[in-house]
Parts: C-alpha cells; structure tokens; sequence
C-alpha cells in the first residue's frame, strides 16, 4: 500500500503566538508539513498561489483581507487547497462552517480536535474529488458561510469608544451616526462622542445591524431610527438632521437618495 506524502500545510494567522502554537500541534501529527507561514491575508493568497498546499488554516480575523476574503479570492483563483478556519466564534456561529467546508477549529486548538480534523482531511485525500467537484469549498457555500457567520456573531452588542484618555462602552443601538473625521471614525450617541477602534467605516458598519445603519455617504452612516429631520437639498439630494446634541446635519449620497425613499415612502 503506497503511503500518501505529507501533508503540504500552510498556516496563516496574525497573532504570532497562535500561529506557533498549532505549527507545534501540527509537527507531532507526524505526517504533515508546514511550507509556510503568513500573518495576513495578502500574504496568504501569494503563498498559496506561489507554494500551492495541500492544506490551508486561515484565521477569520486578519489585517489587510479577512480569512473569509482569502478564502473567496482563492476559489475565484481556482486554487483552493483543503481549507480549515481557524476561529474564536463560539459554536453557535461556527455551525455555519459544517456547510461543505472541510473543517473549523476553534481558538485555542486544542489536539485531540486537531487530529480529528486531519483525519477529515486525510479522508478526503483517499478519494481525489472529480472534475467538477474539486474545490472543497464552492463559491456558492462559500458565501453562505460567510453571510451566516457575519449575521450571526459578526455583530458587536457593545462598542468602545475613545473619549480622552478613557475608553466608554456604548451598546450599539445608542449610536446616532458615525462619521469619518480627519482620518478617524468619530462615533455619536446622545451622551458620549468618541473615536473607534475600527480604521474605516466599512469594517465598523460590518459589525453592526445592516437594517437599522446605513451607509448613506461614503464619509458618514447613520442609524435610520434616529433621524429627526429629513431636508430636501440641491439636485433632490437630502440632509438628514440626527437626534444628537448638535442635530449634526449628514449629507446623503446621489446613491443612497432613492434607496431612502423608498424606504420613507417620500
């Protein structure tokens, strides 16, 4: 019987400590072999096309491109190794991984989960997939994985805010608008203004309900339940006036203009 070769691994997380840690957990399987490590996803996509694994571990939570933005990126490449997300969602979320997806680990790996999950993709090794059926992960399940865990544990309940020297944590339905001001998100609610954490607005209203914020200009997003007054403003744009302090005035976008009235009805 012709034993198979090591499994060529690629391991991408960016926490050093993490990345080191399943790279030892993964030495003592004994017939696995790490050819790379990555701690973003920019570099993840150029060592999987250049190295071209057997098996990629992809953290979901990476700077520079998400291991789910890795992951689409891969398969719309057509070269998708076996994958196995590496995450801290609770189980809950994590559920959404078992659609066709080779596997999932939650942080941290524990051992005997680890060989339970090279076992999945050993198995898989045994009966090479057809023609048109080789990606383990189609882009259709793909984005279903991604659409259920980002609405199932994506969203933040709480946020933390910079006011000062001190950080305040404001739940996420007491924000009124966020705004991009000088390079920084600047966050309102009606008691509290701060800066966040998140570097664009896009990774903050990500964490947020898409019902209720909408990214009405590509500098502000608003929560639609707290606008006070709607103004008609040149070429039949609006200005919505929000129930902060300051009734601070938000432009809306050429954009976003019919989608508003057709959700006001105006």
């Amino acid at each position: 019987m012709t034993v198979p070769p090591p499994l060529r691994t690629l391991v991408i997380d960016d926490e050093q400590l993490a990345r080191e840690e399943l790279c030892f957990l993964l030495e003592q399987a004994g017939d696995v072999d790490i050819v790379g490590q990555a701690g973003d996803g920019p570099s993840a996509l150029r060592l999987a096309g250049e190295l071209k694994p057997d098996l990629l571990f992809l953290d979901v939570q990476m700077p520079g491109l998400t291991g789910f933005e890795v992951a689409r990126r891969l398969v719309q490449a057509d070269v998708l190794p076996q994958l196995v997300f590496v995450t801290a969602f609770d189980q809950y979320a994590v559920d959404a991984f078992t659609i066709n997806a080779v596997d999932y680990l939650l942080k941290p790996v524990d051992l005997d989960r680890l060989e339970q999950t090279l076992e999945k993709v050993r198995s898989r090794r045994v009966v090479p997939p057809s023609d048109d059926a080789k990606l383990p992960l189609s882009p259709e399940d793909l984005e279903r994985v991604i659409s259920a865990v980002q609405a199932r544990q994506g969203r933040r309940e709480q946020l933390a805010l910079r006011v000062g020297e001190r950080f305040v944590l404001v739940q996420a339905e007491e924000i009124v608008h966020a705004s991009l001001v000088d390079e920084a998100i600047l966050v309102v609610t009606n008691t509290v203004s701060g800066t966040s954490n998140y570097r664009t607005l896009d990774e903050l209203s990500a964490r947020l309900d898409p019902a209720i914020f909408w990214r009405v200009h590509r500098s502000h997003l608003v929560n639609i339940t707290k606008i006070k007054e709607i103004v008609p403003w040149f070429s039949r744009n609006y200005l919505l006036k929000m129930k902060d302090p300051k009734t601070t005035e938000i432009p809306v976008s050429r954009t976003q203009t019919r989608r508003l009235r057709e959700h006001l009805q105006l």
